[in-house]
């Protein structure tokens, strides 16, 4: 019965988007479950539509909404700023919308109200149902109020359990186009993040439940968990570096107090080795993001711990994550979610970690005061934990003298006499007692000694490897002449 409904709705690209029409507000998928095969199309015949606007999350492909020959044709509305789009946002060209993101899919559904949703699914199974995949956040519940649902069928998008699934008969079409999903790679893991990432892991104890995101930091942090037991996963998006933990056994949610023996994600971005791990397992359950990211599920999770980056924290603890002055640089996210979240849970602690510095080392990110027109992405009153190489500082409970003291100190060294001077403008008193800053000066002589060490090393290292291939490259010549 089912397969008669499914081949009824099958389609080509080309006929499905004729089902959009000016003026349309056209929602769509995103991160790794984007559907690229179905925008193609679109772009590709752009002149045929007026006014359509296009609502995106976070894109890891390119963002054709914001070429200037899609005037008049197609707006983006984005609801994460990336690097395709930041400057169309920046002049004016696409729109920005601002939310928490547990509460898009009330945003969507309630404010922008589109008419059409586009959406990327798995082949369906033996019952007639589809699979979300790798992203359920605010994606699966577009196709319940949106008027026209047009779904990329793609083989190699991968089946996932929770409330990932829905039934062919749910959709106006489905158009089956296979394409690799879009990865997110690991990189090299930096020392600077590898020593956050320690700093990160010693505020971690044995059966806490994490959330941990994407990037460097969090992938450091996996890497300093190998040793820990019985840890649980309760996190808006994950990358590739949980899968080893997962696979050892380290992190198994046996001891969880919210879907105990269950992994909970809202959305999986990384490579083959994270799909692949999440395929038809039902250890791995994905949810949309109003349940996933709400503060009040999330808290019931005992010891949840919450791990964010950030741009810049002030001297009073104000965090600021999305924006650098008047530019949109990437979206508030659940980063807020989380830290409410982690707040509210028994044993619960938030973190925010970041490197100390920015622009290769030229700029703090802790700072006296955010940068003019920064908007605050968390609450001086929210923070908790704040780490960067140099340590960390516990803000909850404190003065606004200990807080900035404590932010102080785990600052780049290069930059505190700056932070002591605004200090001392703003509390009219030294911040350290001589004894306080005689062993900070200690601590500091034998950091900056084993980072001339690792240095030198490195330098030492590249200099034999240089000259080896100059060897080389002379024994070659020789041979040939």
């Amino acid at each position: 019965m089912w397969k008669e409904i499914y081949e009824s709705k099958l389609t080509t690209a080309q006929e499905a988007i004729k089902l959009i029409h000016d003026g349309d507000k056209v929602v769509v998928g995103f991160g790794c479950g984007e559907p690229f095969g179905i925008e193609k199309a679109l772009v590709e015949h752009f002149e045929d539509y007026h006014d359509v606007t296009i609502v995106n999350m976070l894109t890891l492909g390119d963002s054709p909404w914001c070429e200037p020959r899609m005037k008049g044709h197609f707006k983006l509305n984005c609801l994460f700023a990336s690097q395709s789009n930041r400057a169309s946002i920046s002049d004016g060209t696409s729109e920005f919308t601002t939310s928490h993101f547990y509460e898009i899919p009330e945003i969507i559904r309630t404010y922008i109200c589109p008419r059409v949703s586009l959406v990327m699914v798995s082949p369906p199974d033996e019952h007639g149902y589809v699979s979300f995949g790798t992203t359920v956040d605010y994606t699966k519940g577009t196709t319940d109020h949106c008027e026209i649902v047009i779904a990329q069928v793609n083989k190699n998008m991968p089946r996932t359990f929770g409330n990932s699934i829905k039934h062919v008969r749910d959709f106006t079409c489905f158009v089956e186009i296979d394409e690799p999903l879009p990865e997110v790679k690991t990189v090299n893991i930096s020392d600077v993040e590898m020593e956050i990432g320690r700093h990160c892991a010693s505020l971690i104890k044995d059966g806490d439940c994490l959330q941990l995101g994407i990037g460097g930091i969090p992938n450091a942090v996996c890497a300093q968990l190998v040793d820990k037991k019985n840890l649980g996963l309760h996190s808006e998006l994950v990358g590739d570096g949980v899968v080893d933990l997962l696979e050892s056994g380290v992190i198994n949610n046996k001891l969880k107090t919210a879907n105990r023996g269950r992994t909970v994600l809202g959305a999986a971005f990384g490579s083959k080795k994270l799909n692949a791990y999440i395929n038809n397992n039902p250890a791995v359950e994905m949810h949309p993001i109003d349940y996933v990211n709400n503060p009040i599920e999330i808290a019931k999770n005992d010891n949840m711990v919450s791990i964010n980056s950030c741009i810049q924290v002030d001297l009073l603890g104000q965090v600021v994550s999305d924006t650098i002055g008047l530019s949109q640089f990437s979206a508030v996210g659940g980063q807020v979610d989380f830290v409410r979240g982690a707040t509210m849970s028994r044993g619960g602690r938030s973190i925010i970690a970041m490197p100390s510095t920015a622009r290769k080392g030229t700029v703090s990110r802790i700072v006296p005061l955010i940068t003019e027109g920064s908007a605050v992405t968390t609450p001086r009153n929210d923070v908790n934990y704040v780490v960067t190489e140099y340590g960390i500082a516990q803000l909850k409970g404190k003065t606004l003298k200990e807080r900035a003291k404590a932010l102080i100190m785990i600052a780049h060294p290069r930059f505190r006499p700056h932070l002591i001077l605004e200090y001392k403008r703003r509390f009219n008193e030294e911040p350290f007692t001589s004894d306080e800053a005689k062993r900070l000066t200690t601590v500091l002589k034998e950091r900056l000694k084993d980072d001339r060490e690792i240095i030198h090393d490195k330098i030492t290292e590249k200099r034999d490897e240089i000259k080896e291939n100059i060897n080389e490259r002379r024994k070659n010549k020789n041979n040939l002449t």
